[in-house]
């Protein structure tokens, strides 16, 4: 013998039904807590203690980041070291 039942309710009535606690009241209390923590964070942060950290090396530091990107385009041209960089150059006329 087979029964199928089906239940028509909302989240909340099937929650009640099968027994199950409210969290509700506790999540949103832990959400509040999570945002006063965070917005504590963020006004006890210091831009350029951020910036210090992200960027170790500062200008020298973008400058070799930059290099290193142009070696690698010059490199998947196939062209020699010293020839990319630049509008036209290494291109060889047909």
């Amino acid at each position: 013998m087979k029964f199928n039942i089906e239940i028509d309710c909302t989240p909340d009535e099937a929650r009640r039904f099968l027994g199950f606690p409210d969290i509700a009241p506790m999540q949103e209390r832990l959400l509040a807590d999570m945002e006063n923590r965070l917005r504590e964070v963020v006004k006890g942060t210091d831009p350029k203690a951020l910036l210090d950290q992200w960027l170790p090396f500062g200008a020298k530091g973008m400058d070799q980041w930059q290099s290193l990107w142009t070696q690698m385009a010059t490199a998947a041209m196939g062209m020699p070291q010293g020839q990319g960089g630049g509008a036209g150059k290494g291109k060889k006329e047909p």
